[in-house]
């Protein structure tokens, strides 16, 4: 394995973490729309805070997928073609949220106003749900032959810990959403989003030790043992799950402080550790089959060193323009939505 491979692997886990980080709250306020909300005005100043930065923020997931086709071709086809299903849903659930704000907004009737704001709501729970389907059927490893193509059925892919998964993500996105709308908003609304927090943390903790009992049974996260030469410890899977729930501890506790920002970082920051939890667990491979033998690795999966050089060079030429546009964007609009 070289370093440009190992670099290409550590960037798409962060483009993938930035994702959760930026998009999670996204998801959060949508699924706060549905049952948090209580009139129009406060659906509105729930959307508004969101308004200048949810399709920005769905940029990261579309960089993600980008930087694993070039950079991982073998990775990015097997994935794709094995989880064509979910991945489908998935890119439908975008469609259907992304135009669920403009004809929101141009309905001509009051039923159709609410209708949309149903299918953004729903659609803001789905999303998450399956992409934490997703990555938690993808590591527990899949019936996969010698040229990498995947062969499950129904329950390879939803199963106890991948349904446990999805539960997982889309209630780490509404948390996350709680926190940023407490960050982001006034009145009635910003209490009730505190409150709800509150609550819904002591469900997270219940969660959490779940999905670590189910981790152990499903995967090999917690066993020592020697891939492709690079030996894995188990530390490491136990150490970055006591961050998830130190993370978890941290943001409720900010949230009862009513200390918004660090409520909200420490939220974004819990996504961050779980995709951290999760590429370290797959580490050195891509792709786990259920026979070891079939394991699509890092050194297999990448594409040529020219390729990674350019790609490297063309990234970090781009890549502060785009943080600093980032920023800029959430500088500009940093202000609280009134009711």
């Amino acid at each position: 394995m070289t370093g440009l491979q190992l670099l290409w692997f550590v960037l798409i886990a962060v483009l993938f973490s930035g994702f959760f980080f930026l998009e999670g709250f996204d998801y959060g306020v949508g699924i706060s729309s549905l049952f948090l909300a209580k009139d129009d005005r406060e659906i509105d100043q729930a959307i508004s805070s969101i308004g200048p930065f949810w399709d920005g923020n769905e940029v990261w997931l579309l960089t993600a997928g980008g930087a694993m086709f070039a950079s991982f071709p073998y990775w990015y086809a097997s994935l794709f073609s094995g989880f064509y299903i979910i991945l489908f849903l998935i890119l439908v659930g975008l469609i259907l949220r992304g135009v669920s704000f403009e004809f929101r907004h141009r309905a001509l009737s009051k039923k159709g106003h609410n209708f949309w704001e149903k299918v953004l709501g729903i659609s803001s729970l789905f999303i998450p749900f399956m992409l934490g389907l997703l990555f938690t059927s993808f590591i527990q490893g899949m019936p996969m032959d010698a040229h990498g193509n995947v062969t499950g059925g129904f329950f390879d892919y939803v199963n106890l810990l991948s349904v446990v998964g999805g539960v997982a993500v889309a209630l780490l996105s509404w948390l996350h959403g709680l926190n940023y709308l407490s960050l982001k908003v006034n009145g009635p609304l910003r209490d009730r989003a505190h409150d709800w927090a509150n609550k819904l943390y002591f469900v997270l903790y219940a969660g959490e030790i779940v999905f670590a009992v189910l981790l152990f049974i499903f995967t090999d996260f917690f066993k020592t043992m020697t891939i492709d030469g690079v030996k894995k410890n188990a530390i490491l899977t136990v150490i970055l799950l006591a961050v998830i729930v130190g993370l978890s501890v941290l943001a409720h506790l900010a949230n009862r402080q009513k200390k918004e920002m660090l409520a909200f970082l420490s939220s974004g920051l819990t996504f961050v550790a779980l995709v951290a939890l999760l590429f370290q667990g797959i580490f050195p491979r891509v792709m786990i089959a259920n026979n070891p033998a079939n394991d699509i690795l890092i050194r297999n999966a990448t594409s040529t060193g020219y390729t990674l050089t350019t790609m490297t060079i063309v990234a970090l030429c781009i890549l502060p323009f785009v943080l600093v546009y980032i920023g800029w964007t959430y500088f500009i609009f940093r202000k609280r939505i009134e009711k």
